[in-house]
């Protein structure tokens, strides 16, 4: 398995994909879920929010073979959290 550094700056990589928003603005700033969404031009709810936490869990399975799954959070919760929070779940290391 990856180490936590490549682990998390993958992870970190592809949400800032999937939000439309770069690395600087996503994680410098530590925006709560509720500001991501009110930032990216690619969502409108906090639906478009599980889709892209989604699609950075199916990228972990493509590139790790790991399975990720988040327990519900609340749209205050700070984006490094949520980082953590799929590490956490890495490490734990469900096989696909």
């Amino acid at each position: 398995m990856a180490d936590v550094g490549e682990l998390k700056d993958f992870i970190c990589q592809k949400f800032c994909e999937n939000v439309g928003l770069n690395a600087e603005e996503l994680f410098g700033a530590d925006l709560t879920l509720a500001e991501v969404i009110a930032r990216s031009d690619r969502m409108t709810n906090s639906v478009d929010l599980m889709e892209a936490f989604a699609k950075s869990s199916n990228a972990l399975r493509k590139q790790y073979a790991i399975r990720v799954r988040l327990p519900a959070l609340s749209l205050d919760t700070p984006i490094s959290q949520v980082v953590d929070l799929f590490v956490r779940e890495c490490q734990q290391g469900r096989p696909v």
